[in-house]
């Protein structure tokens, strides 16, 4: 692997699948159609469900976008139902690994992938917190495992990005400590922008209170976010969606490490 440079790009979605919800094959041609035009680096989901009579949803969108799927789960290797977050990949990962977040009641995973990116490594993790408004102290413990999980990744040099449904806004008290790490990318392009904004808001208010609460965050020595915007946020046939969430779509410059 070679040292990043002024010209490598790099670039990554999150979104919130809504799991099977409402006409799961119509918002899959939907969210195919739309990242198949994009071709981003990584695209980071949530909720990704699979059971009996449904296929892995990240399984089923990569293989429908020519990539590869990582998906993590509290559930069982082998059990037919299983939900929990995933990553799409176009490159095959150098490394992966996934743990389950403390709490462990709380059944909240997070997987990391290491991906060449112009012959460059990048670190990404997905994770999806606990959704409670009054969980702060329980997103606030997974917070902290999840610091210190990637802080004793191998090879830290790499660049570093995180993504996922934190369920709660960027500036939330649980997430301070994190904050203070690595910077929010939405918050760096659209500084002064309110996170309940309904122009800023990752919660569909078509569902929900608006409220931005999938973030992409990354380290600001190793990374200079170029745009950031949200996708999805149109139906795509009256009153139909593609999510109850926006997803959210970040372009990068690497920097060259330290």
């Amino acid at each position: 692997m070679t040292a990043a440079t002024a010209d490598t790009r790099f670039t990554i979605v999150t979104l919130n699948l809504w799991h099977d919800k409402a006409d799961w094959p119509a918002r899959r041609d939907v969210i195919v159609a739309t990242l198949r035009d994009m071709k981003p680096d990584v695209i980071a989901l949530q909720e990704v469900l699979q059971h009996e009579t449904l296929p892995n949803q990240a399984t089923t969108l990569a293989d429908a976008l020519g990539y590869r799927a990582v998906f993590v789960s509290a559930d069982a290797a082998g059990a037919a139902r299983r939900y929990g977050n995933a990553l799409l990949l176009r490159d095959a990962p150098i490394d992966e690994e996934a743990i389950l977040l403390r709490p462990l009641d709380d059944y909240r995973t997070a997987a990391r992938v290491r991906v060449p990116v112009d012959g460059h490594p990048v670190d990404v993790a997905v994770t999806h917190l606990h959704w409670q408004p009054e969980g702060g102290a329980i997103r606030h413990a997974q917070l902290d495992h999840l610091l210190a999980w990637l802080d004793a990744r191998p090879h830290r040099d790499a660049a570093l990005f995180v993504a996922g449904d934190f369920n709660v806004p960027s500036d939330a008290p649980e997430i301070a400590t994190f904050a203070a790490r690595y910077r929010d990318a939405y918050d760096v392009m659209h500084a002064g922008s309110r996170q309940d904004d309904p122009a800023h808001t990752t919660l569909n208010p078509a569902f929900h209170p608006p409220l931005r609460i999938d973030h992409v965050f990354f380290d600001p020595a190793r990374a200079t976010p170029l745009s950031v915007r949200r996708l999805f946020v149109e139906p795509y046939a009256p009153d139909a969606w593609a999510s109850d969430h926006f997803g959210v779509v970040a372009t990068f410059r690497l920097e060259p490490a330290p």
